[in-house]
């Protein structure tokens, strides 16, 4: 392998913002920001809008959308005079 051409595979800490909700894990990504974590030491700390703690889907409060009448809306929009 050729030395210096590999990114630095290191901990980082990964915070979601929203939910108050963090894990530590390895990744190559870039950041300024460090956090303290529970073990003591100092990782390098990358902010999220959205994870599992936050997302919809995996929390359980995603809203169903009423997809009725969506398909004959569209055709009624874009007619092009022939019926499948």
């Amino acid at each position: 392998m050729k030395p210096d051409i590999h990114p630095n595979y290191r901990e980082v800490v990964f915070q979601d913002v929203t939910a108050n909700f963090a894990f530590l894990t390895r990744s190559t990504i870039a950041t300024k920001d460090t956090i303290k974590w529970e073990d003591g030491k100092e990782y390098p700390l990358v902010k999220l809008e959205i994870s599992s703690a936050s997302h919809p889907f995996y929390t359980g409060k995603h809203k169903v959308i009423d997809a009725g009448g969506r398909v004959d809306k569209f055709r009624k929009r874009y007619a092009t005079g022939a019926k499948p």
